[in-house]
């Protein structure tokens, strides 16, 4: 029996490998490397480098340009974050019942995240053009001036914003959807019939019940826009002026274009430990929740 338990522990080891290797060389190496990297200085020119310690963090509390993009982050990551979750609430209460050709309009709802960021950026530069725009054109159309909406320093943000809204507050609401799906609808029947109004029913029914679903389309849409790269890229390239400069498009720049591999490094460190932090916030709500 104990030889007959080894071999099976041996196979599901054997199993395992594969997806532990790839685990190691796509997660576990490249994340070393760059906390290694983020302590040296690095010389292209020499092809030399030189241990300097935390003087790569030290210096990027004193960078103007990393510390506006870590303000553009937390804004938007605020910003898209609530709008995503509250509209895909919002849209998984209104659709979350049974009605004529529901079939039809929820896989409506979700193609927008089906398209790949590069297509839904250049659809949306199309709309943002400020002399042919669509948005614009209806903006004419009611009788208001056109906007600058990518070269706005005010506006350029929240223009992205805009467009991570309208392509990932699908999944959101697909995260609440289920979750609004997966209460009973015994206690509302309950609830309605001791003579609980609409608000009460969400109030003490709805959003207690749905509260771990929430909690995961937050984290989810918080760790995705803080690491927002792809977007900005397109649409602005970080500007106008500093005016969209992310944290990822901080280190873009630090690490391929001046090649300072370092600062750029040290950047990554902190952008992973925040996300870390975020991940463990949510793991500890869960934990402490099923605790209860």
């Amino acid at each position: 029996m104990s030889a007959l338990y080894q071999r099976q522990r041996a196979f599901q080891i054997l199993l395992l490998l594969p997806a532990l290797l790839l685990l190691f060389t796509l997660t576990v190496y490249p994340l070393v490397d760059v906390i290694y990297h983020s302590f040296y200085d690095y010389d292209y020119i020499k092809g030399t480098k030189r241990f300097i310690g935390l003087e790569n963090y030290h210096k990027l509390l004193g960078n103007r340009f990393f510390l506006r993009s870590v303000q553009n982050t937390v804004v938007f990551s605020v910003v898209a974050t609530a709008a995503e979750v509250l509209l895909g609430l919002g849209l998984a209460l209104l659709l979350g019942w049974p009605f004529r050709g529901r079939r039809y309009v929820i896989p409506l709802m979700i193609f927008p995240m089906m398209i790949s960021t590069m297509v839904v950026s250049a659809i949306w530069r199309a709309w943002f053009h400020y002399d042919f725009g669509f948005l614009n054109f209806v903006l004419r159309s009611l009788g208001l001036g056109g906007v600058r909406w990518l070269f706005d320093p005010d506006l350029a943000l929240f223009s992205i914003v805009l467009v991570d809204v309208w392509q990932w507050t699908p999944l959101a609401f697909l995260i609440l959807l289920a979750g609004l799906q997966s209460i009973p609808q015994e206690l509302y029947e309950a609830a309605r019939v001791d003579g609980a109004s609409g608000v009460s029913l969400f109030r003490h029914i709805t959003l207690p019940l749905i509260r771990s679903h929430l909690l995961l389309a937050t984290l989810l849409r918080t760790v995705d826009t803080f690491k927002l790269f792809d977007k900005v890229y397109a649409l602005t390239g970080g500007g106008p002026g500093l005016a969209t400069e992310t944290i990822s498009m901080h280190i873009y720049r630090e690490g391929f274009k001046f090649f300072n591999l370092g600062a750029a490094s040290a950047a990554s460190v902190v952008m992973i430990g925040v996300v870390g932090a975020l991940a463990a916030i949510y793991a500890w709500q869960i934990l402490r929740r099923q605790a209860q």
